[in-house]
C-alpha cells in the first residue's frame, strides 16, 4: 500500500500507529519517557509524538542495529534496561511489555526476547514470511536469528519468528553495538547480531512466546483491515 508520509504516522481507526505503541508504553508503568528514532520526514513524527517522548535522529537508515546506537545519544546517559520496540505495531499491549521486563529482572538476563510463531504462512499469516527465523540449538536454547534474506532454504520453513521486541543490559548493549557488523546481503547492521554475540560470550539469554496479532504491522490494505478490526475488539 502507499504511504506517503512516514509509515509510522499511517492512521488507523483515525490514529496515527505509533500513538497506539505510546500509549502502551505509558500504560505500562515504567514511568520513563520513551526515545523515538525518526529518519524519513522526521519532523512530522516529532511533532505527532510531541512531548510524549524524546527524540533522536537517524538521517540515514543503515539498519536496526544503527536505530538503536543513534537512540544511545540520550541512553547511554541512562541507567538501567534498554527496551525496543518498533513504531509500526500498534497492537503491542502494555501487558505484555511489563511481562518482558518481569522475566528479565527476575532471570538477570543480558538479553530478553519476544519471540511468535505461526501455524504456516497463509492468509492473513502472509506478512510474517518476512520476519526473521529463531534459530535453537539442541538445549532449545536460542542460538541466532537469521534475517529471511539471508536464510538457506531449510531455515525459510522455521515457523518460531523475530518480531523485533528485544529488552537489553544497558551496559552490554553499549559496549556490543558498535561491534556489529554490516557483512551481509543488505550490508545493513542489524540488532539480531547481538544475539550470536550473547550466545558466543556465554550470556544468559531468555524469552516469552507471545500472541501473532501483537506483532502485525501494516504493510498492506488487508493487513490495515485487520488491525484496525482487532483494535476494535481489544476496546470492547
Amino acid at each position: 500500500m502507499n504511504c506517503d508520509g512516514p509509515k509510522v504516522l499511517l492512521e488507523v481507526m483515525g490514529r496515527p500507529m505509533i500513538d497506539y505503541v505510546l500509549e502502551s508504553v505509558e500504560k505500562s508503568g515504567l514511568g520513563i519517557k520513551p526515545v523515538v528514532v525518526v529518519g524519513f520526514q522526521g519532523n512530522k513524527v516529532r511533532d505527532q509524538i510531541n512531548d510524549r517522548a524524546l527524540h533522536v535522529w537517524q538521517q540515514n537508515q543503515f539498519g536496526t542495529g544503527h536505530a538503536v546506537s543513534c537512540a544511545g545519544e540520550i541512553l547511554r546517559e541512562r541507567a538501567g534496561d534498554v527496551l525496543v520496540l518498533y513504531g509500526d505495531t500498534p497492537l503491542i499491549s502494555s501487558k505484555t511489555i511489563n511481562n518482558l521486563f518481569a522475566i528479565h529482572s527476575a532471570e538477570g538476563s543480558t538479553l530478553t526476547m519476544m519471540t511468535t510463531e505461526v501455524e504456516d504462512f497463509n492468509d492473513w499469516r502472509q506478512g510474517f514470511f518476512g520476519f526473521g527465523r529463531i534459530l535453537r540449538n539442541g538445549h532449545n536454547s536460542i542460538s541466532a536469528i537469521r534475517e529471511l534474506k539471508d536464510c538457506v532454504e531449510n531455515e525459510k520453513k522455521i515457523l518460531e519468528l523475530n518480531p523485533g521486541y528485544y529488552c537489553f543490559n544497558s551496559d552490554w548493549l553499549w559496549r556490543n553495538i558498535e561491534l556489529i557488523s554490516n557483512n551481509n546481503s543488505q550490508q545493513e547492521y542489524y540488532l539480531t547480531d547481538l544475539v550470536e554475540m550473547a550466545v558466543r560470550e556465554g550470556k544468559i539469554i531468555n524469552s516469552m512466546k507471545i500472541h501473532p496479532i501483537e506483532c502485525l504491522g501494516v504493510n498492506t490494505v488487508e493487513q490495515l483491515r485487520l488491525v484496525e478490526e482487532l483494535l476494535k475488539q481489544r476496546a470492547v
